[in-house]
């Protein structure tokens, strides 16, 4: 039995288990080791029914009764309904859209049921709550077993019970199950349809043996572990699964949040090392002609922007050899401001410097600058602002997506661009022809060859690293310098984690004259106060967005299907009820390209009033007559998307509306909305929003590629620096990481599981 067998070879998986466990990334024995428990619950403790109010997340261990198949009375949906009782009460559940369910649990099975707690005073429901059998000891009805003494040392403690259980025995036998006198604890894990949490304490209770313990390699050097009290990878594994208290749950995910934390940061620091030794272009210093670009700017530059512009340019100037001449070292540099905050002028900026500058022994031609956008809705407004900010500094400029290519200026009108064919463009691209070429990931197909390309500009796409910039640059033997930019607000700890390869600047100012946005928490109830408000904006000729979290309703295949608001009945709704003399019209992903962009030119020549979105809109969309926004389902987003939703409308120095609805009517709900009101700056709301959010709630691997176990880390300032510095310090000893091969192969094999997802 090894840690890679498919976990095929060890259960018999019925379809949709396997489909559940791929969902969730496990697939080998080593996976399902690795899928760590979102939280432990104690046996015997949970909600009371008795106790439970409205909005309320609730575990409760209780029997089911009644469960029946039925349709709703309304919208004659498919539903299951039935009870839940403990010794205090009962309370109905529902099941929208599994009617599955009644068959499942026969009257009087006992389970464990968490879900949200919905419904008024007395007529409290639980909405789709997820049921797990459980038995009377898991329930807490039966005294836990006792455990053998404690050692001083808990991994001691535990080599000692393994030999008490006897490891010459034919059976492989686990490290201890017995449970100290403090209550049971069962972990909880991430599941999906198909697989629970039993499952999985279960199926790793398996694994747990000296079979598969003992070909645990430990990748952490063992001084590091000495040094920062952490457990070994082998007692870890056993504690974060079955721990003898809290405390051995705490340190075996302090141990795993160390050593992402850490290997994130040899990661970073490798390339960072692989930067230094590149070569680059050293971009010209011509202060007379920089300043002449910035004194054409439309508005006055802040002093945040000034500074940003001086280290830009000074990373891109290179350092002098000992012959004299200049060498450029490719910088890699992250700008992160707040919407409003000016980082395209500084972009634009940083261009100007570069296309001002001739390619080495050359008396003619430029060097050039790759500006790649999330969107085409953003990359043409790109190309549209660097148009205005080049209009007296004439340069060729292009556009390239999927939808189609342009090019500044026209030949047949100076002041505009032309559509051309993307041969053409291309061929232009490939003899330098065109300095500034601005597109979507349309940059980085292989068809796409600069002359020399000197400067790559990321928006919102921050982890592109050394081999995109090299695929990018292709025919040079120098690596292009690197500016991403982002107006996500990112707490300290993800910066100090994810950009350990960049250096930081930020863009803590507004421009002047630009007012702070009033934000308002407007309940379900208080509606018509807000649409009141909208409607003296809108009569004095202002825009509004509204933004809903689906498209389409209903949605049969996600919980709380019928409690979120769509973009398409709610712009009917409005139109009907609301804003009947304006003009409404509607923005999701799921419309093309080509619609997304004709929906926003219209908005954009104030076509529309009023524009009922999905976030789409979250990124650049630049409108700067539209001031108003309304989220619906608020408490469905993340603050700093909230942040990013509400800085569409800070684009004049008009004052700015935002209001956020939430449907459901929490403690905490209210709470976390607050910040948004109270908040200074993105940054500030960054930092709550991360310390505010709980276990199962992060969900950082899709956006920073970091586990809910790492970024619960980046709450702790101490343990992220204590990672950094040790990565740092090792990389400079070892840089190859030849003398920690175990080190190196985790590193190789992380990045095998981040490709592949």
């Amino acid at each position: 039995m090894l840690l890679s067998n498919p976990l095929t070879q060890h259960f018999r998986l019925t379809d949709l288990q396997q489909s559940a466990l791929a969902k969730l990334g496990v697939k080998t024995i080593y996976d399902l080791l690795h899928h760590f428990p979102s939280r432990y619950e104690v046996a015997g403790e949970g909600a009371e029914i008795a106790g439970l109010v409205a909005g309320q997340e609730a575990s409760i261990v209780g029997t089911v009764e009644k469960l029946e198949a039925k349709k709703g009375w309304k919208s004659r949906i498919p539903m299951t309904e039935g009870f839940l009782r403990d010794n205090t009460g009962r309370i109905k559940c529902r099941w929208f859209n599994q009617p599955y369910i009644s068959k499942m649990y026969a009257e009087g099975t006992l389970v464990r049921a968490a879900g949200k707690v919905s419904g008024a005073p007395g007529k409290l429901y639980l909405a789709n709550p997820q049921l797990q059998k459980v038995s009377a000891t898991e329930a807490g009805l039966f005294a836990s077993q006792k455990a053998p003494a404690k050692g001083r040392d808990g991994e001691e403690n535990q080599k000692k019970s393994m030999e008490n259980t006897g490891q010459a025995s034919r059976t492989p036998r686990t490290f201890p199950e017995a449970f100290s006198d403090s209550p049971e604890l069962f972990a909880v894990y991430p599941e999906s349809r198909g697989i629970t949490s039993l499952w999985f304490r279960h199926a790793i209770k398996k694994f747990l043996t000296n079979e598969i313990l003992d070909q645990v390699e430990d990748p952490i050097p063992q001084e590091l572990l000495k040094n920062y009290n952490l457990p070994t990878l082998r007692t870890s594994l056993v504690w974060v699964h079955q721990p003898k208290d809290i405390k051995n749950a705490e340190a075996a995910r302090k141990r795993f949040a160390f050593e992402e934390v850490f290997m994130i940061q040899l990661e970073r620091g490798r390339e960072r090392a692989l930067q230094a030794h590149a070569k680059s272009f050293s971009i010209d210093m011509q202060e007379k002609e920089t300043q002449k670009f910035i004194d054409a700017f439309p508005f006055e530059p802040t002093d945040a922007q000034l500074k940003a512009i001086d280290a830009i340019l000074a990373d891109m100037s290179g350092y002098i050899l000992p012959s004299g001449a200049r060498q450029g070292r490719p910088m890699s540099r992250l700008l992160e401001g707040d919407v409003g905050s000016g980082k395209t002028a500084v972009a634009a900026t940083a261009a100007h410097a570069v296309v001002e500058t001739r390619p080495a022994g050359q008396k003619n031609g430029t060097l050039q600058v790759a500006y790649m956008a999330p969107t085409e809705i953003l990359a043409k407004q790109h190309f549209e602002s660097f148009i205005g900010y080049f209009k007296n500094f004439p340069i060729n400029i292009g556009l390239i997506t999927g939808s189609g290519c342009y090019k500044f200026p026209s030949k047949v009108s100076r002041g505009n661009y032309t559509s051309i064919s993307r041969a053409q463009l291309l061929k232009w691209v490939a003899n330098g022809e065109i300095p500034v070429l601005i597109g979507t990931h349309a940059l980085i197909q292989k068809a796409v060859a600069f002359k020399h390309l000197a400067l790559v500009v990321i928006d919102e796409q921050h982890r592109f690293g050394t081999n995109q910039r090299r695929a990018l640059a292709r025919k040079e033997e120098r690596l292009p310098h690197l500016l991403s930019m982002t107006a996500t607000p990112i707490p300290r700890t993800l910066a100090l984690t994810v950009y350990g390869d960049l250096d930081l600047t930020l863009l803590d100012q507004m421009p002047p004259g630009r007012k702070l946005i009033i934000t308002e928490i407007v309940k379900p109830q208080e509606r018509a106060r807000a649409y009141a408000r909208m409607h003296e904006q809108l009569a004095e000729g202002r825009q509004a967005y509204v933004i809903c979290p689906r498209i389409d309703e209903p949605d049969p295949d996600k919980a709380f299907a019928l409690q979120a608001k769509s973009v398409k009945a709610e712009a009917k709704r409005l139109k009907k009820d609301v804003f009947k003399e304006y003009s409404i019209d509607i923005l999701h992903s799921k419309m093309t390209p080509k619609e997304k962009g004709d929906t926003m030119a219209r908005f954009e020549r104030h076509e529309i009033d009023i524009l009922v979105a999905t976030s789409v809109v979250e990124v650049g969309v630049n409108v700067p007559n539209a001031t108003l926004i309304f989220i619906e389902g608020a408490e469905r987003f993340g603050l700093s998307q909230l942040h990013q939703l509400r800085g569409r409308v800070v684009r004049s120095n008009h004052q700015a509306y935002c209001f956020v609805c939430p449907e459901s009517r929490g403690e905490q709900t209210l709470a976390r909305l607050k910040a948004l009101t109270t908040a200074k700056n993105g940054f500030e709301l960054a930092e709550q929003d991360l310390l505010q959010r709980g276990p199962g709630e992060l969900s950082g691997r899709k956006q920073w590629g970091i586990s809910d176990i790492g970024m619960e880390a980046l709450k702790n300032l101490k343990l992220v620096e204590a990672a950094r510095a040790e990565a740092q310090a090792l990389i400079k000893k070892d840089e190859t990481l030849a003398k920690h091969p175990l080190l190196s192969q985790a590193l190789q094999a992380r990045a095998s599981q981040m490709h592949l997802e």
